[in-house]
């Protein structure tokens, strides 16, 4: 048996110790990873076979180091193993890192519900009142429904239509507060099929008395048949409402046309294009560039985190997302999403 340098180097021992550190060696693997490694190996001599795997090694000083190790047998002209070959790699560094990213990703997740429940909190009178109207509705249409069935003579049909309304009622309401939820929700990311336009309408409901409470007109231009995408749907519903928000708090003081415009289609290279203007004060002189940086904001309340946000979720989606001037007034921003993904099997 020969051991390299790097062994012992690995495993903490001293070269010196020779072939007495190979008898020691579980004592340095991670408790956890005994068994697994002992399983791998005795299939790999069982079955004559090359073996792969990753266990830690845990030294006397509580240094944890992470291992990626290969092997393979040699055989004599019999079939016999006569020995393995094996190479053991100290991949730590690289392990740290992927930790870290994952914390990163984490972290960035977490804020980004901070974000989609602040402005939720927010917009809470707004919600409440979405929400009340089809409830409202379906109580008037059973009242009417009531009326029909309690004649001398029931008007079956007109009960009947009254009975549909208020099941179309009833499931606008289940939608919004199923869409209300789903913002709140904490997880991890889920990538589904997304029609993007269904994000533009679902958004622009449970948005729409906000927008309403402040006399702007909202007027959509959806390309029909856009090619659906994989994504994560709360997500672009956050980046949605971002941008909406923004768009009507732009143009809550501006006196004159307060218009809130929509627009999908289609780009290039199977990807869509869609379009969030607005008619409010436009974008910060000399600061456009610093609108989507961490913390930036021209609101007073404001966290400056919004766009930054929508930013990364948008280039996780493989997109861009960047703004503009709306000629004659206010601020125009754009996001592009891939649809080369395609649904999972």
């Amino acid at each position: 048996m020969h051991l390299s340098e790097e062994w012992y180097r690995i495993y903490g021992f001293d070269p010196e110790e020779g072939l007495s550190a190979w008898e020691k060696r579980l004592q340095r693997m991670h408790p956890e990873d005994r068994a697994k490694w002992q399983e791998t190996t005795a299939r790999a001599i069982a079955e004559k076979s090359d073996y792969e795997g990753e266990h830690r090694i845990l030294l006397p000083d509580g240094t944890v180091k992470y291992t990626h190790t290969v092997g393979h047998p040699v055989l004599n002209a019999s079939g016999d193993v006569v020995q393995f070959v094996g190479i053991m790699m100290d991949v730590t560094a690289r392990k740290q890192a992927e930790e870290a990213l994952e914390a990163l990703r984490q972290a960035q997740a977490d804020l980004a519900r901070v974000s989609r429940v602040t402005t939720l909190g927010e917009l809470t009178a707004s919600l409440a009142h979405e929400v009340n109207q089809p409830i409202a509705a379906a109580v008037t249409n059973a009242n009417t429904c009531l009326r029909w069935l309690t004649r001398d003579q029931p008007d079956m049909e007109e009960a009947r239509a009254a009975a549909m309304r208020i099941v179309k009622d009833g499931t606008r309401a289940a939608e919004i507060v199923k869409r209300i939820r789903l913002l709140f929700k904490k997880g991890t990311s889920q990538r589904e099929l997304v029609d993007v336009n269904e994000v533009i309408q679902d958004m622009i409901v449970l948005l729409g008395s906000e927008a309403t409470r402040y006399n702007i007109a909202v007027r959509t231009e959806l390309a029909a048949e856009l090619h659906q995408f994989m994504g994560d749907r709360v997500q672009l519903d956050q980046v949605m409402m971002n941008l909406i928000v923004n768009s009507i708090d732009a143009m809550k003081g501006v006196d004159g046309e307060r218009e809130l415009a929509i627009k999908s289609q289609k780009a290039e290279d199977d990807r869509v294009l869609v379009s969030v203007s607005d008619t409010g004060v436009g974008l910060p002189p000399q600061q456009a560039d610093q609108i989507f940086k961490a913390f930036f904001t021209t609101k007073p309340q404001g966290t400056g985190m919004g766009l930054s946000i929508s930013r990364s979720i948008v280039e996780s989606h493989g997109g861009r997302l960047w703004a503009a001037d709306n000629s004659p007034r206010g601020a125009r921003f754009y996001f592009t999403l891939s649809t080369k993904a395609e649904a999972p099997e």
